[in-house]
C-alpha cells in the first residue's frame, strides 16, 4: 500500500533532507506550493501523516484541527517548532496534534520519530482497507492437470508468473479465473505486495471510477471525505480486474491512461501521482467479441491483452474430473471433521458424465452438499442432487451415449492410402464436424463457440475459414444455444 506524506516545511533546507530520508518506493511525499490554502488541501486531499512547521498552522488551530479529526481516516499531525515551552507542546498536543519535535533535533532523530509514527500509521491502514485473503494462497501446483488440454495450458503458465506484464485470463464463469491469479500473484516477483481483487461488474457505474482511482473530499454529493482507491491499496501488489468487459466506454479511458501511465488522478484532484502496480483481468466473454461489438475500447484491449490465458471448462477436462473430486472430498472432509474418504462407483460415474455448466465452483459446491449429507465413509447417488444422480442412469460399461462422440463413415477409398494420410484425413474430417456442431449449437455466435472449445475466438475464426464455414450460415439456420 502507497503511504502519503503531505511535507509543510518553511526550512527549505530541512525540507530537502527530510526528503531525501524519506524517499522510499512504498512512500508518497507531497509538498504544497501554496501556502494560503494548505490547510483546506490538507482537510481536502488524503493524506497518512501529514508534517507541518508550526508557524504554518491554522488559526482558530483548536476548530481546525476538530475539522480534520471528523474524517474517519484523518492523518497523524507532527509539528515542527523552535519552542521548547512545555506549556505550548501540551497545548498542541491537547489540540489533537500527534507528535510535538523540536527542530533543533538532527535530521536522523527526527526522521526515527517519524518512521516509527510511519509504521504505525500503515497498520492503521492496512487495518481499514481490509481485504480478505485465503488461509493459504493457491499454488500452480495445486491445479490438476492430468488431461492433455489443461496440461498444455499449465505449461505457459509458469512464464507469465515470472514476468510482471498486465495479463487477461479469458473462461467461463466458474473456471477459476481468480484463482488462477492469486497463483500467479503467490509464485511472482510481487509476492510480498497485496493482492487486491476487485468485482466490476458488482460495482455500480457511479463509483466505479471512485472504486479505482479514489476521490478527494467535496469531489461529488455524498463524499464528505477522501477515500483511496484500489489501485493505491494495491501499491507494489497486484490488483486483479474481475469482469473487466463490465468497465464502462468513458471509464477504460482512464484505465488505459492508468496502464500506460502507471500515474492515478483521484477524482475531483487536479494532480495525478504514480502506482507501482500489476494488474491482472479477467473476462467470462472474449474481449475481441465485445471489442467488435463497440463495448470494449480496442486499444485497451491491446494493452491489456499483452498475455491472455484462456482457462479450458471443465467439459473439456474429462481425465482431471476424478482428481478434482478427490482432492475436493479430502479437503472438505478435513475442514469439517467428516469422515468420508471418497465417492462410490456409482457416484463417481454419476459426477464423471455431468457436464458441469458452472465448472469447477459448481463441482466443488455439490461436493461440499454431499459430505454435508454423507452418512457414510463413500458419497453415494442419494447424496447429490438429482440432476447429477440422473446422469449416472446409463449402465456401466454400456459407453459413452451416442452423440458424445462424432460418427464418420470411412469412404472405401481411404482403405488404398497410407495409415499416415488416412489418419490426417480422419482428424481433419473429425475436427470439421467438431467445430460445424459447436456454431450450430451456439447460433453461429463464435465467442461463444470458442469458450466451449477452450481456444481463443481467432483460432476459431483460422478454423473456420479451413473448412468454408461462415458464422451467418448458423444464424440463418435459427440455431440456439443449448
Amino acid at each position: 500500500m502507497l503511504i502519503r506524506v503531505t511535507l509543510a516545511i518553511h526550512d527549505s533546507a530541512l525540507r530537502q533532507r527530510l526528503l531525501r530520508r524519506l524517499a522510499r518506493p512504498d512512500i508518497l511525499v507531497e509538498v504544497p506550493r501554496e501556502r494560503k490554502s494548505l490547510w483546506e488541501r490538507i482537510v481536502r486531499e488524503p493524506a497518512d501523516v501529514v508534517i507541518i512547521s508550526r508557524s504554518l498552522l491554522p488559526n482558530p488551530l483548536a476548530d481546525k484541527m476538530k475539522q480534520l479529526q471528523n474524517h474517519p481516516d484523518s492523518p497523524s499531525v507532527v509539528v515542527l517548532s523552535d519552542s521548547t515551552d512545555p506549556k505550548e507542546h501540551a497545548r498542541l498536543i491537547a489540540m489533537g496534534c500527534d507528535t510535538l519535535l523540536f527542530v533543533g533535533l538532527a535530521v536522523d532523530q527526527v526522521r526515527d520519530v517519524i518512521e516509527t509514527l510511519l509504521e504505525k500509521r500503515r497498520r492503521m491502514t492496512q487495518k481499514s482497507f481490509f481485504v480478505p485473503q485465503p488461509l493459504a494462497e493457491p499454488r500452480l501446483a495445486d491445479f490438476v492437470s492430468e488431461s492433455p488440454g489443461m496440461a498444455t495450458f499449465m505449461n505457459t503458465v509458469p512464464r507469465v508468473v515470472r514476468s510482471d506484464t498486465t495479463v487477461l485470463i479469458e473462461g467461463e464463469t466458474g473456471v477459476g479465473k481468480e484463482r488462477l491469479a492469486r497463483a500467479i500473484h503467490a509464485e511472482g516477483p510481487r509476492s510480498q505486495g497485496r493482492f487486491v481483487a476487485l468485482n466490476c461488474g458488482a460495482l455500480p457505474e457511479s463509483l466505479m471510477e471512485s472504486e479505482l482511482f479514489g476521490h478527494v473530499r467535496g469531489a461529488f454529493t455524498g463524499a464528505t471525505a477522501a477515500r483511496r482507491g484500489w489501485f493505491e491499496v494495491a501499491h507494489r501488489g497486484t490488483l486483479f480486474l474481475d469482469e473487466v468487459g463490465e468497465i464502462p466506454i468513458h471509464i477504460q479511458v482512464k484505465l488505459l491512461r492508468v496502464l500506460q501511465e502507471h500515474e492515478i488522478q483521484p477524482v475531483g484532484s487536479e494532480k495525478s501521482f504514480g502506482v507501482d502496480v500489476r494488474v491482472i483481468a479477467a473476462s467470462n466473454r472474449p474481449l475481441e467479441i465485445e471489442v467488435k461489438a463497440g463495448r470494449f475500447r480496442r486499444d485497451l484491449f491491446h494493452r491489456l491483452n499483452v498475455v491472455t490465458i484462456t482457462v479450458p471448462p471443465l467439459r473439456v477436462r474429462a481425465e482431471d474430473i476424478p482428481a478434482l473430486i478427490e482432492k475436493q472430498i479430502q479437503y472438505l472432509a478435513q475442514a469439517t471433521g467428516k469422515r468420508v474418504t471418497g465417492a462410490a462407483e456409482a457416484a463417481m460415474q454419476a459426477l464423471c458424465r455431468y457436464p458441469w455448466p458452472g465448472n469447477v465452483r459448481e463441482m466443488n459446491n455439490v461436493i461440499e452438499r454431499a459430505i454435508l449429507l454423507c452418512d457414510d465413509t463413500e458419497i453415494t447417488l442419494d447424496d447429490l442432487p438429482e440432476s447429477i444422480a440422473n446422469s449416472a442412469a446409463a449402465s456401466p460399461g454400456a459407453g459413452p451415449a451416442p452423440d458424445s462422440a462424432p460418427c464418420i463413415r470411412l469412404p472405401e477409398q481411404w482403405l488404398a492410402k497410407p495409415l499416415r494420410r488416412v489418419r490426417a484425413a480422419f482428424l481433419s474430417e473429425m475436427e470439421r464436424q467438431y467445430v460445424e456442431g459447436l456454431l450450430r449449437a451456439t447460433g453461429g455466435r463464435v465467442g461463444r463457440a470458442a469458450t466451449r472449445a477452450g481456444i481463443h475466438a481467432r483460432s476459431l475464426y483460422e478454423k473456420m475459414k479451413q473448412f468454408g464455414l461462415h458464422k451467418e450460415d448458423f444464424r440463418r439456420a435459427g440455431a440456439r444455444e443449448t
